[in-house]
């Protein structure tokens, strides 16, 4: 079957209702944000940028093609280091200033709530990540071998 031959490649309508809401959210939330100190989140926002382009970029780059290297021919599980390393720093890097307990008594008087339990949180879900991927990893050599033994 041909296809028509001016048509897009959207997707269905729904796709297009819901991508044009979140672009409309966005710039809402860019126009609110920028409304205050426009100058300050725009320095963030480019500050931002080039610390991940200069600095964070290079690091994990480097660590990755170290981790890369030290698996060798077998490169099965660095997949299965790679992504829990991924999130769990993500999450690190989103939540740092409550994790370091840098900003504890501001957030406590901005939501009544204690900042105690950032750090405890973050190396508990962190230890979730690893110890799913690791499972994930070992059910995954478990069916490969026994996928040979059939054979």
């Amino acid at each position: 079957m041909r296809r028509p031959r001016f048509a897009l490649p959207l997707g269905s309508p729904l796709q297009i209702l819901l991508l044009a809401c979140s672009f409309a959210l966005a710039a809402y939330a860019g126009v609110q944000l920028l409304a205050g100190d426009w100058f300050g989140v725009a320095l963030w926002f480019v500050g931002a940028a080039l610390l991940h382009d200069l600095v964070l970029l290079p690091l994990y780059s480097v660590a990755d093609r170290a981790l890369v290297r030290a698996a060798g021919p077998r490169r099965l599980w660095v997949g299965y280091v790679r992504v829990p390393t991924a999130l769990s720093l993500l999450l690190l890097l989103v939540w740092f200033p409550l994790i370091g307990g840098q900003v504890t008594a501001r957030y406590a008087s901005a939501t009544g709530l204690s900042a105690d339990r950032f750090l405890s949180r973050w190396l508990l879900l962190t230890a979730v990540l690893f110890g799913g991927s690791a499972l994930l990893f070992v059910l995954r050599v478990r069916r490969a071998t026994r996928q040979q033994s059939v054979q």
